[in-house]
Protein backbone atom coordinates (compact mmCIF):
# COMPACT_ATOMS: atom_id res chain seq x y z
CA UNK A 1 0.00 0.00 0.00
CA UNK A 2 1.25 3.47 -0.93
CA UNK A 3 0.03 6.13 1.50
CA UNK A 4 0.21 9.84 0.70
CA UNK A 5 -0.78 12.26 3.46
CA UNK A 6 -1.20 16.06 3.20
CA UNK A 7 1.42 16.36 0.46
CA UNK A 8 2.10 19.95 -0.56
CA UNK A 9 4.73 21.38 -2.88
CA UNK A 10 5.36 25.05 -3.53
CA UNK A 11 7.99 26.03 -6.10
CA UNK A 12 10.41 28.92 -5.39
CA UNK A 13 8.37 31.23 -7.65
CA UNK A 14 5.33 30.71 -5.42
CA UNK A 15 3.47 28.23 -7.65
CA UNK A 16 1.57 25.74 -5.49
CA UNK A 17 1.82 22.62 -7.64
CA UNK A 18 0.43 20.28 -4.96
CA UNK A 19 -2.04 21.35 -2.29
CA UNK A 20 -2.74 18.94 0.59
CA UNK A 21 -2.87 15.75 -1.50
CA UNK A 22 -3.87 12.60 0.41
CA UNK A 23 -4.38 9.18 -1.22
CA UNK A 24 -4.35 5.49 -0.32
CA UNK A 25 -3.15 3.42 -3.31
CA UNK A 26 -3.50 -0.39 -3.05
CA UNK A 27 -1.88 -3.00 -5.32
CA UNK A 28 -3.16 -2.94 -8.90
CA UNK A 29 -3.41 -0.24 -11.53
CA UNK A 30 -4.33 3.16 -10.10
CA UNK A 31 -5.27 5.96 -12.49
CA UNK A 32 -4.39 9.58 -11.81
CA UNK A 33 -6.35 11.78 -14.21
CA UNK A 34 -5.92 15.49 -14.68
CA UNK A 35 -5.46 18.20 -17.31
CA UNK A 36 -2.05 19.50 -18.29
CA UNK A 37 -0.65 21.62 -15.48
CA UNK A 38 -2.72 19.91 -12.77
CA UNK A 39 0.35 18.83 -10.81
CA UNK A 40 0.49 15.19 -11.90
CA UNK A 41 4.15 15.21 -12.92
CA UNK A 42 5.14 17.03 -9.72
CA UNK A 43 3.35 14.34 -7.69
CA UNK A 44 5.04 11.58 -9.71
CA UNK A 45 8.48 13.12 -9.15
CA UNK A 46 7.83 13.38 -5.41
CA UNK A 47 6.73 9.73 -5.27
CA UNK A 48 9.80 8.71 -7.30
CA UNK A 49 12.09 10.51 -4.78
CA UNK A 50 13.30 12.91 -7.48
CA UNK A 51 11.81 15.91 -5.73
CA UNK A 52 11.33 16.68 -2.04
CA UNK A 53 7.87 18.11 -1.28
CA UNK A 54 7.44 21.19 0.85
CA UNK A 55 5.45 19.24 3.43
CA UNK A 56 3.50 16.03 3.95
CA UNK A 57 4.23 12.31 4.20
CA UNK A 58 4.73 9.41 1.81
CA UNK A 59 4.89 5.79 2.99
CA UNK A 60 5.23 2.59 0.99
CA UNK A 61 4.56 -0.33 3.28
CA UNK A 62 6.87 0.22 6.24
CA UNK A 63 9.15 2.66 4.35
CA UNK A 64 9.09 6.36 5.23
CA UNK A 65 9.87 7.55 1.71
CA UNK A 66 10.93 11.09 2.60
CA UNK A 67 13.21 9.96 5.44
CA UNK A 68 14.66 6.91 3.65
CA UNK A 69 14.37 7.48 -0.11
CA UNK A 70 17.11 4.92 -0.87
CA UNK A 71 14.91 2.14 0.51
CA UNK A 72 12.10 3.01 -1.89
CA UNK A 73 14.46 3.28 -4.86
CA UNK A 74 15.37 -0.38 -4.39
CA UNK A 75 11.68 -1.25 -4.92
CA UNK A 76 10.82 1.39 -7.55
CA UNK A 77 10.37 1.32 -11.32
CA UNK A 78 9.83 4.69 -13.02
CA UNK A 79 8.89 5.67 -16.56
CA UNK A 80 8.92 9.48 -16.72
CA UNK A 81 7.06 11.53 -19.30
CA UNK A 82 10.33 12.09 -21.18
CA UNK A 83 13.32 9.82 -20.77
CA UNK A 84 16.67 9.97 -22.51
CA UNK A 85 18.76 7.16 -23.92
CA UNK A 86 21.94 6.91 -25.98
CA UNK A 87 20.35 6.92 -29.44
CA UNK A 88 23.04 4.91 -31.28
CA UNK A 89 23.15 2.11 -28.71
CA UNK A 90 21.11 -1.04 -29.35
CA UNK A 91 18.11 -1.90 -27.20
CA UNK A 92 19.92 -4.93 -25.79
CA UNK A 93 23.10 -3.07 -24.89
CA UNK A 94 21.20 -0.15 -23.40
CA UNK A 95 19.04 -2.38 -21.23
CA UNK A 96 22.12 -4.35 -20.17
CA UNK A 97 23.85 -1.08 -19.18
CA UNK A 98 20.83 0.07 -17.19
CA UNK A 99 20.67 -3.30 -15.44
CA UNK A 100 24.26 -2.82 -14.28
CA UNK A 101 23.36 0.65 -12.98
CA UNK A 102 20.46 -0.88 -11.06
CA UNK A 103 22.79 -3.32 -9.32
CA UNK A 104 22.58 -6.45 -11.47
CA UNK A 105 26.33 -6.91 -11.84
CA UNK A 106 26.51 -10.72 -12.18
CA UNK A 107 26.69 -11.59 -15.88
CA UNK A 108 24.48 -14.69 -15.92
CA UNK A 109 21.48 -13.35 -13.97
CA UNK A 110 21.72 -10.00 -15.77
CA UNK A 111 21.66 -11.69 -19.19
CA UNK A 112 18.59 -13.69 -18.17
CA UNK A 113 16.85 -10.55 -16.91
CA UNK A 114 17.58 -8.50 -20.03
CA UNK A 115 16.47 -11.25 -22.39
CA UNK A 116 13.30 -11.95 -20.43
CA UNK A 117 12.33 -8.27 -20.36
CA UNK A 118 12.93 -7.79 -24.08
CA UNK A 119 10.70 -10.81 -24.72
CA UNK A 120 8.01 -9.51 -22.36
CA UNK A 121 7.79 -6.08 -24.02
CA UNK A 122 7.92 -7.64 -27.50
CA UNK A 123 11.23 -6.05 -28.52
CA UNK A 124 13.29 -9.23 -28.86
CA UNK A 125 13.26 -9.15 -32.67
CA UNK A 126 14.67 -5.59 -32.69
CA UNK A 127 17.07 -6.03 -29.76
CA UNK A 128 20.11 -5.24 -31.95
CA UNK A 129 18.51 -2.14 -33.48
CA UNK A 130 19.60 1.33 -32.32
CA UNK A 131 16.97 3.00 -30.15
CA UNK A 132 17.18 6.08 -32.41
CA UNK A 133 15.29 4.05 -35.01
CA UNK A 134 12.46 3.05 -32.69
CA UNK A 135 8.91 4.30 -33.11
CA UNK A 136 7.28 6.16 -30.22
CA UNK A 137 5.50 3.03 -29.06
CA UNK A 138 8.67 0.94 -29.20
CA UNK A 139 10.49 3.56 -27.13
CA UNK A 140 7.72 3.47 -24.52
CA UNK A 141 7.88 -0.32 -24.36
CA UNK A 142 11.63 -0.07 -23.90
CA UNK A 143 10.95 2.46 -21.12
CA UNK A 144 8.71 -0.06 -19.36
CA UNK A 145 11.42 -2.73 -19.73
CA UNK A 146 13.99 -0.53 -17.97
CA UNK A 147 11.44 0.35 -15.27
CA UNK A 148 10.87 -3.37 -14.60
CA UNK A 149 14.54 -4.21 -13.96
CA UNK A 150 14.80 -5.73 -10.50
CA UNK A 151 11.08 -6.67 -10.29
CA UNK A 152 9.97 -3.45 -8.54
CA UNK A 153 7.04 -3.52 -6.13
CA UNK A 154 6.00 0.04 -7.07
CA UNK A 155 5.88 1.33 -10.64
CA UNK A 156 5.14 4.89 -11.73
CA UNK A 157 4.33 5.64 -15.37
CA UNK A 158 3.81 9.27 -16.36
CA UNK A 159 1.74 10.03 -19.52
CA UNK A 160 2.90 6.79 -21.20
CA UNK A 161 0.52 6.71 -24.18
CA UNK A 162 0.56 10.38 -25.21
CA UNK A 163 1.37 10.54 -28.92
CA UNK A 164 1.01 6.80 -29.60
CA UNK A 165 -1.09 5.55 -32.49
CA UNK A 166 -4.13 3.40 -31.57
CA UNK A 167 -2.37 0.08 -32.26
CA UNK A 168 0.69 0.94 -30.17
CA UNK A 169 -1.49 2.37 -27.41
CA UNK A 170 -3.46 -0.87 -27.26
CA UNK A 171 -0.26 -2.95 -27.20
CA UNK A 172 1.22 -0.77 -24.46
CA UNK A 173 -1.95 -0.91 -22.35
CA UNK A 174 -2.04 -4.71 -22.59
CA UNK A 175 1.51 -4.73 -21.26
CA UNK A 176 0.55 -2.40 -18.38
CA UNK A 177 -2.41 -4.59 -17.48
CA UNK A 178 -0.12 -7.62 -17.26
CA UNK A 179 2.36 -5.75 -15.06
CA UNK A 180 -0.33 -4.28 -12.80
CA UNK A 181 -1.64 -7.65 -11.71
CA UNK A 182 1.24 -8.20 -9.28
CA UNK A 183 2.30 -4.78 -7.94
CA UNK A 184 1.28 -1.17 -7.29
CA UNK A 185 1.24 0.69 -10.61
CA UNK A 186 0.37 4.38 -10.80
CA UNK A 187 -0.74 5.55 -14.24
CA UNK A 188 -0.62 9.33 -14.55
CA UNK A 189 -2.45 10.55 -17.66
CA UNK A 190 -4.88 13.03 -19.19
CA UNK A 191 -6.28 10.33 -21.49
CA UNK A 192 -9.58 9.17 -19.99
CA UNK A 193 -9.79 5.96 -22.05
CA UNK A 194 -6.53 4.67 -20.53
CA UNK A 195 -8.04 4.82 -17.05
CA UNK A 196 -11.35 3.36 -18.27
CA UNK A 197 -9.56 0.41 -19.87
CA UNK A 198 -7.02 -0.35 -17.16
CA UNK A 199 -7.69 0.97 -13.68
CA UNK A 200 -9.75 -0.44 -10.83
CA UNK A 201 -9.28 2.72 -8.74
CA UNK A 202 -8.60 6.33 -9.67
CA UNK A 203 -8.39 9.95 -8.61
CA UNK A 204 -8.79 13.27 -10.43
CA UNK A 205 -6.21 15.98 -9.75
CA UNK A 206 -7.06 19.59 -10.64
CA UNK A 207 -5.12 22.65 -9.63
CA UNK A 208 -2.86 20.59 -7.39
CA UNK A 209 -5.76 19.15 -5.36
CA UNK A 210 -7.54 15.78 -5.39
CA UNK A 211 -11.11 16.72 -6.31
CA UNK A 212 -12.53 13.20 -6.77
CA UNK A 213 -11.44 9.65 -5.97
CA UNK A 214 -12.93 6.15 -6.00
CA UNK A 215 -13.62 3.34 -8.44
CA UNK A 216 -14.43 4.28 -12.06
CA UNK A 217 -17.77 2.43 -11.84
CA UNK A 218 -18.66 4.09 -8.55
CA UNK A 219 -17.96 7.56 -9.92
CA UNK A 220 -19.91 6.80 -13.11
CA UNK A 221 -22.94 5.58 -11.11
CA UNK A 222 -23.22 8.99 -9.43
CA UNK A 223 -23.94 10.54 -12.85
CA UNK A 224 -26.47 7.98 -14.10
CA UNK A 225 -29.57 9.72 -15.41
CA UNK A 226 -27.98 13.17 -15.11
CA UNK A 227 -26.17 13.55 -18.46
CA UNK A 228 -28.09 14.90 -21.45
CA UNK A 229 -26.90 15.45 -25.01
CA UNK A 230 -27.90 17.54 -28.01
CA UNK A 231 -26.41 18.20 -31.46
CA UNK A 232 -26.45 21.93 -32.25
CA UNK A 233 -25.16 24.45 -34.74
CA UNK A 234 -21.94 26.27 -33.78
CA UNK A 235 -23.66 29.67 -33.67
CA UNK A 236 -26.01 28.38 -30.95
CA UNK A 237 -23.17 27.68 -28.50
CA UNK A 238 -22.82 31.13 -26.83
CA UNK A 239 -26.51 31.20 -25.92
CA UNK A 240 -26.52 27.59 -24.73
CA UNK A 241 -23.50 28.23 -22.50
CA UNK A 242 -25.52 30.94 -20.75
CA UNK A 243 -28.71 28.88 -20.59
CA UNK A 244 -27.46 25.45 -19.50
CA UNK A 245 -24.79 23.81 -17.33
CA UNK A 246 -22.58 22.54 -20.18
CA UNK A 247 -19.89 20.12 -19.07
CA UNK A 248 -18.35 19.52 -22.50
CA UNK A 249 -18.68 20.11 -26.24
CA UNK A 250 -17.18 18.10 -29.08
CA UNK A 251 -17.54 17.51 -32.80
CA UNK A 252 -19.20 14.36 -34.10
CA UNK A 253 -19.82 13.82 -37.80
CA UNK A 254 -19.21 17.51 -38.47
CA UNK A 255 -21.79 18.68 -35.92
CA UNK A 256 -21.24 20.17 -32.49
CA UNK A 257 -22.53 17.92 -29.68
CA UNK A 258 -23.03 19.35 -26.20
CA UNK A 259 -23.36 17.49 -22.91
CA UNK A 260 -25.30 19.00 -20.04
CA UNK A 261 -25.44 17.95 -16.40
CA UNK A 262 -29.00 18.11 -15.04
CA UNK A 263 -31.33 16.07 -12.82
CA UNK A 264 -34.11 16.46 -15.40
CA UNK A 265 -34.18 17.04 -19.16
CA UNK A 266 -32.95 20.63 -19.75
CA UNK A 267 -35.59 20.99 -22.48
CA UNK A 268 -37.47 18.56 -24.77
CA UNK A 269 -34.73 18.59 -27.43
CA UNK A 270 -32.20 16.88 -25.16
CA UNK A 271 -31.78 13.11 -25.03
CA UNK A 272 -30.41 11.14 -22.05
CA UNK A 273 -27.05 9.48 -22.56
CA UNK A 274 -25.43 6.69 -20.60
CA UNK A 275 -22.78 8.16 -18.33
CA UNK A 276 -19.15 7.13 -18.77
CA UNK A 277 -15.80 8.10 -17.29
CA UNK A 278 -15.34 10.93 -19.78
CA UNK A 279 -18.54 12.52 -18.43
CA UNK A 280 -17.21 12.06 -14.89
CA UNK A 281 -13.94 13.74 -15.84
CA UNK A 282 -15.45 16.68 -17.68
CA UNK A 283 -18.18 17.27 -15.10
CA UNK A 284 -15.55 17.26 -12.33
CA UNK A 285 -13.44 19.79 -14.24
CA UNK A 286 -16.56 21.86 -14.91
CA UNK A 287 -17.59 21.98 -11.25
CA UNK A 288 -14.05 22.91 -10.19
CA UNK A 289 -13.69 25.64 -12.81
CA UNK A 290 -17.13 27.02 -12.08
CA UNK A 291 -16.30 27.23 -8.37
CA UNK A 292 -13.09 29.07 -9.26
CA UNK A 293 -14.66 31.39 -11.79
CA UNK A 294 -13.02 29.79 -14.86
CA UNK A 295 -15.06 29.50 -18.03
CA UNK A 296 -15.77 25.96 -19.28
CA UNK A 297 -14.43 24.86 -22.64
Amino acid sequence: MLSIASLTHVYPNGTRALDDVSLQIPPGLYGLLGPNGAGKSTLMRCLATLQVPTSGQIRFGDIDVLAEPHKLRAKLGYLPQDFGVYPRVSAYDMLDHLAVLKGLSAGGPRKETVEALLQQVNLWDVRKKAIAGFSGGMRQRFGIAQAMIGSPELMIVDEPTAGLDPEERNRFNNLLAEIGSTRVVILSTHIVDDVTDLCSRMAILVGGRIVSAGTPNGLIEKLEGRVWTLAVEPEELPGLHKQFDLISTHLRGGRTVINVLSDVAPDPRFKPVQADLEHVYFSTLHVHRKANGVAAH
